[in-house]
């Protein structure tokens, strides 16, 4: 595909989309319903359709029996910790072998014309950021996810915390299933916030942060405080009443969907003429301002009603210099 039809590329080679990133357009007023209808498919396939189907497969296949989660044992966590970290290797593997080993897609669509194995760094452990966060990924994020995802099925299986039948209960649950995603972005921009605060970006954020030109393996490289703050968003599940399978949906919408911000191409060609569109922009500009867009693509505005948002337009970036301005003027005063 010719790239070049729907973005532009600069001296460097670094490729930017045309347009805007637009938000969802749930608040727009007055409402447009034939925009919402027209947006609904696109929220709903192919990604979040994914997660539900990761989440299925899991609960009828992979989940051990109720009796079993009773009890926490050894046994049936390293199950889902084996199970977990398969999935991932084989997800995010794909996009890993044909995106970045052998760059069948070469640059075309990607933001950052370099590729991370192309440029070693310190910051990393062995100087490479693949090799740095992919043990990250499998031997601190990965075990903390499988932490929470044991930690919610046996308070359900013990009957601590409500469990809602489908049978029950179907409309509520599958309204609940359509605002999982909406959860994940709230729970993700207010403890993402939290951590951009200065001590505890420097302990905590900064190592996901190395990753300035991230790639697959980047999704899930984190301090181990900020991966269990990042998949306990499923503990929402606790506190409301809900389900297993709807808690399971919204812990891979946090696991498996963490690669969508990381992927660093804006359409993967699946045929010659045909592309999937990654809804990597808005992440990719955070990585790369660090300052701008805390939560998700707008599905919750809460960068633009907190007066981060960048939509990847100049007028977006205007907007951040002004705030940067305005915040180097206020140290400088206190100094």
């Amino acid at each position: 595909m010719d790239d070049l039809k729907y973005g532009v590329r600069d001296k460097r080679g670094d490729w930017k989309p045309n347009g805007r990133i637009e938000g969802a357009p749930l608040w727009n007023w007055p409402p447009r319903l034939p925009k919402i209808l027209a947006w609904l498919p696109g929220y709903i396939w192919p990604w979040n359709a994914f997660h539900m189907f990761t989440a299925l497969l899991y609960w009828f296949y992979i989940v051990p029996s109720v009796e079993t989660m009773k009890t926490i044992s050894w046994g049936w966590a390293l199950w889902l910790y084996a199970v977990n970290a398969a999935a991932i290797l084989v997800f995010y593997g794909i996009f890993e072998l044909r995106y970045y080993i052998k760059r069948a897609q070469a640059t075309r669509f990607k933001y950052n014309h370099k590729f991370p194995a192309d440029a070693p760094s310190d910051v990393f452990w062995f100087q490479s950021q693949n090799l740095d966060n992919f043990l990250r990924s499998f031997f601190i994020t990965i075990p903390l996810w499988t932490v929470v995802e044991v930690i919610f099925l046996w308070c359900f299986a013990n009957g601590y915390v409500p469990w809602v039948g489908w049978q029950d209960h179907p409309v509520y649950l599958a309204a609940l299933v359509l605002i999982a995603p909406a959860i994940h972005e709230v729970h993700f921009f207010f403890i993402h916030r939290l951590i951009h605060w200065g001590p505890l970006y420097r302990w905590i954020h900064s190592v996901h942060h190395n990753s300035i030109n991230p790639s697959p393996w980047s999704s899930l490289s984190m301090h181990p405080v900020e991966g269990f703050l990042y998949h306990a968003v499923a503990f929402w599940h606790l506190v409301i009443p809900s389900n297993p399978i709807v808690a399971l949906f919204q812990l891979h919408v946090a696991g498996f969907g963490a690669v969508n911000g990381h992927l660093g191409f804006d359409k993967l060609e699946v045929t010659k003429d045909t592309a999937v569109n990654s809804h990597a922009y808005t992440h990719y500009l955070h990585h790369k301002y660090f300052e701008v867009n805390y939560g998700g693509d707008g599905l919750i505005p809460l960068d633009k009603w907190f007066g981060t948002w960048h939509d990847g337009t100049r007028e977006g970036e205007a907007m951040m210099d002004a705030r940067f301005q305005k915040k180097k003027e206020r140290m400088n005063a206190r100094v």
